[in-house]
């Protein structure tokens, strides 16, 4: 026999030496007993008690003990993550409308500027010499006018008495009005050298978070060129453009129209490159009614507060959002759940006579760190989440409340005793 009791094994070396103290015992009957007679005796009655012990140890043990937890009906999200990339919620280019060069840069790169805010200043010499030349044209053009509206005020009474020829008081009337007309486009000459001289301090077209300025002091900038002086983002709020499957939002809307699911609150959660939660939720604005034709996906764009500036245009993240809500589910932790053989999903529950009852149940998804059971549990089910390495379908079970505390069990031998 094999036992634990280190004991026991001492006392069944001593037992097996009985046999060959009995000779002696025999052959040399004393009022007193052999040594060896006495040593094997008392092993075999130390070997009989560590056997009892043992055996009402095995029957004093009782139901193993198990966590539960009790599942109610509830209603879980339906969320889904998609990967997204940050947008400033608005962007201007920064660009010349003159060309000249840049005598000084007004700004700090990085900072906050404001509408209207003077970015860059241009050599404006050749652009105030345009407007003093417009200007002495609008006025010799206003002089001009004056002279012609005069002769045809004095040829016209002479060509009603016929004193003078009627074509010439006609080409005099058509002078004078050449004259007014001059006059107009010397004005708009100088309107126009005007705007170009405030041109050339080039402002901030929004407010904004200024970038990098891709030009210094002393280049030559035009008003035709390619590249920006700079680029003024909006960054609070932020656009996050997320990237969903056309086919799980056709699922889903689907489901929702079948009764399955409602709508939910399009609130949405970041997840940082650094696996961090950004604190602040965002809201989806809108999707397209278009799917890429190339990747077969549907742009959704949501809006967040970046009031500290932690989103940046172009990071990559993922969002979480429940596009809508199913009811009646179960949520059941993901470690009270097993699968057998073939996969399919199966849960201990406590049954009304206090015995593990195996019940297969339909799962859908996690959620958290619970499964969302649609089928095979009840309301009020006494779901099983510790102790499962010990319980066997229909065994019985004394089942507590799961993390409640547990009195340990007396040794059954008592104190003082070995075994």
């Amino acid at each position: 026999m094999t036992t634990n009791c280190d004991k026991c094994r001492v006392d069944e070396t001593a037992a097996n030496l009985l046999p060959k103290a009995m000779p002696s015992l025999e052959t040399h009957l004393r009022p007193a007993w052999h040594p060896g007679a006495l040593i094997a005796l008392a092993a075999l009655a130390s070997l009989s008690g560590c056997k009892s012990e043992a055996q009402g140890s095995r029957k004093d043990a009782g139901p193993p003990a198990v966590g539960f937890v009790v599942v109610h009906p509830t209603v879980a999200s339906l969320e889904v993550d998609l990967p997204g990339r940050i947008a400033a919620a608005a962007t201007a280019e920064v660009r010349p409308q003159v060309s000249g060069i840049i005598q000084e840069r007004l700004f700090t790169e990085g900072s906050l500027v404001r509408a209207g805010q003077p970015l860059y200043r241009i050599d404006p010499s050749l652009y105030r010499a345009t407007l003093a030349q417009n200007q002495a044209n609008l006025a010799s053009a206003e002089a001009n006018a004056g002279a012609l509206e005069a002769k045809a005020a004095r040829l016209k009474p002479l060509a009603d008495m016929g004193a003078v020829a009627r074509q010439d008081y006609t080409d005099a009337a058509a002078a004078a009005r050449q004259g007014r007309a001059a006059i107009e486009q010397n004005r708009a000459a100088v309107n126009i050298a005007r705007i170009n001289l405030r041109f050339a301090t080039v402002p901030a077209p929004i407010s904004g978070r200024i970038g990098r300025s891709s030009f210094t002091k002393g280049s030559l900038v035009t008003n035709a060129q390619a590249d920006p002086l700079a680029v003024i983002s909006v960054l609070d709020p932020v656009y996050v453009d997320l990237q969903q499957s056309a086919a799980d939002l056709i699922r889903m809307r689907q489901q929702m129209a079948s009764g399955g699911s409602a709508p939910a609150a399009a609130d949405v959660w970041l997840l940082l490159d650094d696996g961090t939660r950004y604190p602040v939720p965002g809201r989806v604005a809108f999707s397209e009614v278009t799917a890429d034709p190339s990747t077969g996906t549907v742009t959704l764009r949501a809006t967040f507060p970046n009031p500290q500036g932690l989103l940046l245009p172009g990071m990559f993240v993922h969002a979480r959002l429940a596009q809508a809500s199913q009811a009646g589910v179960f949520l059941v932790p993901q470690v009270a759940l097993t699968r057998d053989a073939k996969g399919n999903a199966q849960v201990f529950v406590v049954g009304a006579k206090g015995t593990a009852e195996l019940r297969p149940v339909t799962t859908a998804r996690t959620q958290g760190d619970a499964w969302v059971v649609t089928a095979g549990l009840g309301d009020g089910d006494r779901v099983i989440t510790q102790g499962l390495g010990k319980v066997k379908a229909g065994q019985p079970v004394k089942a507590v409340p799961a993390n409640a505390p547990q009195v340990p069990q007396k040794s059954p031998s008592g104190p003082g005793k070995r075994g």
